[in-house]
């Protein structure tokens, strides 16, 4: 989500804050349900369950931005789009398959 910036340009919080450039647009991560519900849930223990998950993801209006995001950046923990990281990997190697 963040990469190492390459200088601050001049910006009075650039010696603080400089270090750190946001990755893209990532303003849906405000419309997310998830951010409203008790992240524990969308990263369970081994064997956990993960419907109740799942089931926010599915009324989430950005769950296909989410999945995107953990796709581009190899999200390896948690649910991310309705998906665990076992389907996000099946899903990743079938889209490379249909191209």
């Amino acid at each position: 989500m963040w990469g190492i910036a390459k200088d601050s340009e001049g910006e009075p919080s650039g010696e603080l804050w400089g270090l750190f450039l946001p990755d893209g647009d990532v303003t849906w991560q405000n419309k997310a349900l998830c951010s409203q519900t008790d992240p524990e849930a969308f990263f369970p223990e081994k064997g956990g369950s993960t419907r109740d998950a799942k089931r926010v993801c599915a009324q989430c209006e950005v769950r296909e931005q989410c999945l995107n995001w953990a796709i581009e950046h190899d999200e390896r923990f948690g649910i991310w789009g309705g998906m665990s990281e076992r389907e996000r990997r099946r899903y990743k190697k079938m889209r490379k398959e249909q191209i």
